[in-house]
């Protein structure tokens, strides 16, 4: 971690910078308070200058949504039509620079992570479930800690998981199962030909939410994640659910050791550059993770065995990847298509006609492609 520094009532202080999407210290930080308008923290922040809250909690977001309007104003309507990928690109790139500025209103949490404002919430327990065990004051953005409580309020309230007829509880950073479609394609797709009690791998398992289901379903789950949040995560929902005899839990690089019957594999669906450990869930620069399931399964496949590929084909409508191409990359890895089971999304965005990338979520599908090597 790097460290910040700035003066205040005549002395140097410092404290460590950390930032969960990886943003850089600002170089320069000058204290800010309730006196501060929008319009000059705006400026500061666009010219890369770190603004130290030193006033009223709910003061600083009222300053955080002003200076978001302030940016808003900017936005230029995308034309008519048009080409989707470009305007997909464009989305992404304002959204990364309102980020970076609003990302300059910072806030320090104390050596016991509290926050030392007026009429601030007691932080402590959600930043210690993002965090970890405090160690020194540390500096972060308003809007990261933001997003650390309200990843808190979801993880304590859970998500309903209609076919696990119960909650599943998402860590900080780990992508909550928000989208139950593909839940459903997994819950309802039949076991392969002669197997009851499947041994199934569950790569890149998040929160576990499907490796409960196909447990719950009679599957023998080894499921794996790379990321450490997430296999803490999975292992704790497996505990509430009390799956763990059914469930094992490993930190892995996609593969774990053997083959199984069944292989459920839930990848990035966006091949585009992800900002933050959350957006790994959705974008994979390079479709990486797709591939390498792919790739691996005819290896890790017994005898008469599938590979459960549930994917999005919201890359094809926004020009990013091609159907050919998916259907190339899995005749190339050895595989076949036995079956495919599709579904509409039901999310929100699907349906908002304001959003400039409309005619590409409109059109989205959700498919479970049974595949056999």
């Amino acid at each position: 971690m790097s460290t910040i520094r700035w003066t205040e009532h005549g002395s140097t202080a410092s404290a460590r910078w950390h930032s969960e999407n990886a943003a850089v210290a600002p170089a320069e930080v000058v204290v800010v308070d309730d006196r501060t308008t929008a319009k000059f923290a705006y400026r500061l922040a666009q010219a890369g200058t770190g603004l130290l809250w030193q006033g009223d909690f709910h003061n600083a977001r009222q300053l955080l949504r002003a200076m978001e309007r302030l940016f808003a104003r900017r936005r230029r309507n995308p034309p008519a039509g048009g080409d989707l990928a470009t305007l997909f690109y464009n989305q992404r790139a304002e959204r990364a620079e309102r980020a970076e500025v609003l990302g300059k209103l910072i806030v320090r949490l104390a050596p016991d992570h509290s926050l030392e404002l007026r009429r601030a919430p007691d932080v402590r327990a959600a930043c210690a479930h993002a965090y970890g065990v405090p160690d020194g004051p540390m500096c972060v953005s308003l809007s990261e800690l933001l997003g650390v409580l309200s990843a808190y309020q979801w993880h304590q309230k859970g998500v309903e998981v209609a076919a696990l007829a119960g909650r599943i509880h998402p860590d900080y950073g780990v992508f909550s199962p928000i989208r139950g479609e593909y839940v459903e394609l997994v819950a309802e797709a039949a076991w392969p030909d002669g197997v009851d009690q499947p041994v199934v791998f569950d790569l890149g398992t998040g929160t576990g939410v499907l490796a409960a289901v196909l447990a719950r379903r009679g599957g023998q789950v080894v499921a794996t994640d790379i990321n450490r949040r997430a296999v803490a995560c999975a292992q704790s929902n497996m505990d509430r659910l009390g799956l763990t005899s059914q469930v094992e839990v490993v930190q892995a690089d996609v593969w774990p050791s053997g083959r199984a019957d069944v292989v459920v594999c839930n990848p990035p669906w966006i091949p585009a550059q992800p900002t933050s450990a959350l957006e790994l869930g959705v974008y994979d620069a390079g479709s990486d993770m797709l591939h390498r399931f792919l790739d691996g399964l005819a290896a890790h496949l017994t005898p008469g065995g599938e590979g459960w590929l549930v994917l999005s084909d919201l890359a094809e409508h926004l020009g990013l990847r091609t159907r050919a191409e998916l259907l190339a990359r899995i005749a190339d890895a050895g595989l076949r298509v036995v079956d495919r089971h599709d579904t509409a999304p039901r999310h929100p965005r699907a349906s908002d006609a304001t959003d400039p990338l409309h005619r590409a979520r409109s059109q989205e599908v959700t498919s479970l492609w049974r595949l056999a090597a």
